[in-house]
């Protein structure tokens, strides 16, 4: 499916107080940004936000960073994460745009326009607490398998960035897409799996807590079933 541009987006994205734009410049120093120590944790290819939203809403004693490539998707996150504004999740919509600060009901919480091929630029060996990737780009032919965000380059990457005992979460409609990231988890060195499902949303013990993307509502509500891994930097 084409991406819609946006025209405005980048203009919104790059001014927006709860983006940072300047990302190289704060590696190893992540928790200033916050400032504070809680854990890290990042989802890429954030799409419209809805499950780092209400995750933030969820646990604010846990710092959140969306990483989404394309400023037209980013901005209807941002245009989400502004409809929370400072009273809260039911406040009604106002205008996006304009530096947030500290105004903000969701204080912990930030953005990045750029590819996840960035991230040890980003952040320095033990930084992050856990990735979550949810329903990625499947790359579905064969010659474009090193793209995919669960191909043992990308797991390499992630070793690098995640503490030790860190985790990474991966959840999908794609099946194909599925049984190729469990072997990759198997195949690369500094992994174990943790546990897998084959139904998320039947699985009495991995969909407890668990909060739906709006991929997830919209397969889950056609009767695709929902597939999710867990597994540790070992």
């Amino acid at each position: 499916m084409r991406l819609r541009n946006i025209p405005c987006a980048d203009s919104v994205v790059q001014s927006h107080g709860a983006v940072i734009m300047d990302a190289k410049s704060q590696r190893g120093g992540w928790k200033q940004v916050f400032g504070n120590d809680r854990p890290i944790r990042i989802e890429i290819g954030m799409g419209k936000g809805q499950f780092l939203l209400q995750m933030a809403a969820e646990h604010p004693e846990v710092n959140y960073i969306g990483m989404e490539r394309y400023s037209s998707v980013l901005l209807r996150a941002l245009e989400k994460y502004d409809r929370y504004g400072s009273d809260g999740p039911d406040k009604d919509r106002q205008e996006l745009g304009g530096d947030r600060k500290n105004t903000h009901s969701l204080e912990n919480i930030r953005f990045l326009c750029m590819d996840a091929c960035e991230l040890e630029q980003v952040f320095i060996p033990g930084e992050v607490d856990r990735i979550y990737l949810n329903f990625s780009d499947p790359w579905p032919k064969a010659r474009h398998a090193r793209r995919r965000l669960t191909s043992s380059g990308f797991l390499e990457r992630y070793a690098r960035v995640l503490a030790s005992g860190g985790e990474l979460e991966f959840k999908t409609d794609n099946r194909d897409l599925f049984d190729f990231s469990l072997a990759q988890v198997e195949e690369t060195a500094g992994w174990t799996m943790k546990m897998y499902t084959r139904d998320l949303h039947h699985d009495a013990v991995m969909k407890t807590g668990n909060i739906m993307t709006e991929y997830e509502e919209k397969f889950s509500a056609m009767g695709n079933p929902i597939f999710k891994f867990t597994a540790i930097k070992s």
